[in-house]
């Protein structure tokens, strides 16, 4: 008898029924772990008690001692090699590189992980141990350092670690519970890796599918964005922020700001950006998450109109400092001081770019490696006065802060074996549920999918039988090129269709394969058995087409044509000529284009990049197990000159031109945002408005029925759109998400969805980047139900 992924992993979580002896165990776990977290919260210092020990402690200090703790390095400075670039393997700290940066440079932070490969728990408790070892015991002041990770889709580095979906995937799940777990259990086996700092989460609008990290965001849409942000905030410092508790990390939201939407769709380099489009859609994640107590935030790596964003004092502390009221940590991105000189031409040579990103609001550097002539040169700045002393305490006073709230001084070190639940069926069963949430059905002619059990099916494409291409980059190793070391355990898509209907009735041809090499480029392919894969199709009754994108991260995943690449379109085409219907799994960071072979594709999956347990909630879904829930978070674009975002103006939306004109829409999408169809049907009805007018002071609520038409339970992500009709200032957007929420409905079951949505959202960003909130006539849209609710100066206003 076949029992689903799904039900499994409930079982293997502790889903069914527990003996008498089991529950009472669990009962006393459960209570202990609640007075170990009472302890924590009453031991927590407060704010006052912590300001007067950092005063204290920032009075003793020398100047060498402050900038030294503004620095930090990667981990491989200190490991035993033949140069600062490399380390042995296995990775052994090199106590005369440690003593050197820790205890004569007195280096406040060190971050990333030896060699670019992950690390067993306890191998980081080892490592970790050892750094504070001589930071609070051969040091004259036994300040600890501060370790920090990337820490992307779960804790990116340590081997044995949970993987959800990227965040992209999570933005598609459009599921805030789900969100904050998977952020809670990051955060808890960050710190079973002795970490106690998350470069985490991305906050970028990702509105350019050329960005090579637009995987890493949770898509074009500001208000998903913040929201989803928030709870990843949350998640990892808890719901009041107490980063010193012993499962909660600090957040470093990144990267402060407009950085995925450049000129030339290149990663680090030039965006042109009004400021009325900055503050109007960049801007509001970052004050999200602000808003949510964030403790750390890192710096864009590239330009806006012209100035790099590391020497940006108008945005750094005019902005960020001053308006937003940013009270914590600002860290540069790897090696991005360096690049003031060596990219930017900004200034002359390293002793000015230190200068600079200091005075513009910079507190730590990001060096990756040439400690020795960042402390050495901010230091002789203090003392030529290019720095003042003041900036540098502030600096560190913020430093210094962090590091007493997450509780370092009083335990530099978390134990791994204090962790029990790092890796836990519990753990992974929500990194399951999470990928089953996000997988997006885009396309189902004539209801192909769900596919029958029964089913003989030929699995084909370079992404079928990859668990590199379902985690993507940020997985083990910074490009993702080592998950096939690590994630044996889990099921590739060909492994998990295999265990769904039996590996009798699946023949796996690739057609397609990436090239193996550890260093090859993420786009190198080539023919791989394609004249064998399109004979098999004849044979079976689906074929299942995994196609999409190797893994990349930042730089080396730039590229030059959104097209999906030659040799997938020409596997593509071949299959569907074979007259069998094809599913097309798409397993991408990005949305490539695909409009060469679409309309060959009966049924369209989107993937994403579902991580570890994406194989299993695939097959779940391709054969009925699982109702497709997800969402779009960007707009799919068609053709790759046609790049628009579903927030655009009406002059995008042009239509064809009477008499000799006859030109296509500018928007035209393969599918827009926010689509996903469902296995079921569902129906919009009775859109109400508690008013018809309201002041710019008041809020509206608004109350929609939605009803499973169909003939299986679903979920449903149900978008409340408004549309500004007319603005004085700024052609408004044709239309915005403002709210959404996920329901869940059996087959005919209808329930109300109550939105409240305060007037003062309906304004914009003005020229002058200050809000605008004008009276008139607006749209309020959910699904295919609209209503206009007018806007007025003064008044009251006018309930329905």
């Amino acid at each position: 008898m076949h029992l689903s992924r799904i039900a499994l992993l409930t079982l293997l979580s502790g889903g069914l029924a527990l003996s008498a002896q089991a529950q009472q165990q669990k009962v006393k776990v459960k209570t202990k772990t609640s007075k170990a977290g009472q302890a924590a919260a009453s031991a927590a210092p407060s704010a006052a008690d912590i300001e007067r020990r950092v005063e204290a402690l920032l009075a003793q200090m020398t100047l060498e001692e402050k900038v030294g703790q503004m620095a930090q390095v990667t981990l491989d400075v200190i490991g035993v090699g033949t140069n600062r670039f490399s380390s042995a393997e296995p990775f052994a700290v090199d106590p005369a590189k440690l003593r050197d940066a820790v205890a004569k440079y007195k280096l406040g932070s060190i971050l990333n992980a030896a060699n670019n490969r992950a690390r067993t728990p306890q191998v980081w408790e080892g490592i970790i141990q050892q750094i504070q070892d001589v930071a609070t015991k051969e040091t004259r002041l036994k300040i600890p350092v501060l370790y920090g990770i990337d820490a992307v889709h779960g804790e990116t580095y340590t081997a044995g670690a949970t993987m959800f979906p990227q965040q992209i995937a999570q933005a598609a799940a459009r599921n805030r519970q789900l969100v904050r777990r998977g952020a809670e259990i990051t955060a808890y086996e960050t710190r079973a890796s002795a970490i106690p700092w998350a470069f985490s989460p991305v906050l970028d609008l990702g509105s350019d599918p050329r960005s090579p990290r637009q995987w890493e965001t949770y898509g074009e849409d500001p208000y998903l964005a913040s929201e989803m942000g928030r709870e990843v905030v949350k998640g990892y410092e808890g719901e009041q922020n107490n980063v010193g508790a012993p499962t909660h990390v600090a957040a470093s939201i990144k990267h402060f700001m407009g950085y995925q939407v450049p000129q030339s769709g290149k990663d680090r380099t030039n965006a042109y950006i009004p400021l009325e489009s900055l503050y109007e859609y960049h801007l509001p994640s970052f004050k999200a998450a602000i808003d949510a107590g964030a403790h750390t935030i890192m710096i864009n790596s590239g330009l806006i109109n012209g100035v790099p964003m590391h020497a940006n004092y108008d945005m750094l502390t005019k902005l960020l400092r001053e308006r937003l009221g940013f009270q914590g940590l600002i860290v540069t991105d790897w090696g991005d001081i360096d690049n003031l000189y060596k990219r930017d031409h900004v200034v002359a040579n390293v002793k000015e770019a230190i200068a600079l990103a200091i005075n513009s609001g910079i507190d730590m550097g990001m060096l990756a490696y040439q400690y020795e002539e960042f402390c050495d040169n901010l230091a002789a700045n203090v003392r030529e006065g290019k720095v003042k002393q003041a900036r540098v305490d502030d600096a560190v006073r913020r430093i210094l802060r962090l590091k007493m709230q997450l509780g370092l001084f009083e335990q530099p070190v978390t134990h791994a074996k204090d962790y029990p639940k790092f890796a836990s069926a519990e753990h992974e069963k929500a990194a399951y549920d999470m990928a089953a949430e996000a997988i997006t059905l885009l396309k189902n002619q004539n209801g192909l999918l769900p596919l029958k059990k029964t089913s003989k099916v030929l699995v084909t494409g370079p992404n079928a039988n990859s668990m590199r291409a379902l985690n993507g980059a940020w997985t083990y190793s910074w490009q993702g090129e080592k998950v096939e070391d690590f994630a044996a355990r889990y099921n590739t898509i060909l492994e998990s269709v295999q265990k769904e209907i039996g590996a009798q009735n699946v023949r796996y041809v690739p057609g397609v394969s990436y090239n193996p090499k550890q260093d090859g480029k993420y786009y190198d392919e080539s023919v791989d058995k394609m004249d064998e894969a399109v004979a098999a199709a004849r044979d079976v009754d689906a074929v299942i087409l995994c196609l999409g994108e190797n893994s990349y991260a930042e730089k080396p995943g730039d590229l030059n044509d959104m097209t999906i690449s030659p040799l997938q379109i020409e596997l593509a085409r071949r299959l569907a000529a074979t007259g069998k219907p094809v599913v097309l799994v798409l397993n991408e960071g990005r949305p490539r284009v695909i409009s060469a072979f679409e309309r060959d594709m009966p049924a369209i999956v989107q993937t994403y990049l579902p991580g570890n347990h994406g194989g299993d909630a695939l097959a779940d879904i391709l054969f009925g197990d699982v109702n497709p829930s997800g969402k779009l978070p960007y707009t799919y674009p068609r053709y790759p000159n046609a790049l628009v975002s579903y927030i655009h103006k009406y002059a995008e939306e042009q239509k064809k031109g009477d008499g000799v004109y006859n030109y296509e829409a500018d928007y035209n999408p393969q599918w827009e945002f926010g689509h996903g169809l469902s296995y079921t049907t569902f129906k919009y009805a009775n859109l109400e408005l508690d008013r018809s007018s309201l002041t710019k002071d008041g809020q509206l609520t608004v109350k929609v029925q939605v009803t499973n038409t169909g003939q299986r339970e679903g979920q449903e992500a149900v978008h409340l759109y408004s549309s500004d009709l007319v603005a004085a200032n700024v052609a408004p957007d044709v239309r915005r998400l403002r709210r959404f929420d996920k329901v869940s409905l059996k087959p005919g079951e209808t329930k109300t969805v109550t939105f409240t949505l305060p007037a003062q959202e309906l304004g914009y960003t003005g020229r002058d980047g200050e809000k605008v909130l004008e009276a008139g006539e607006f749209e309020i849209r959910v699904g295919d139900q609209m209503k206009k609710v007018t806007l007025t100066d003064s008044g009251s206003a006018s309930a329905n």
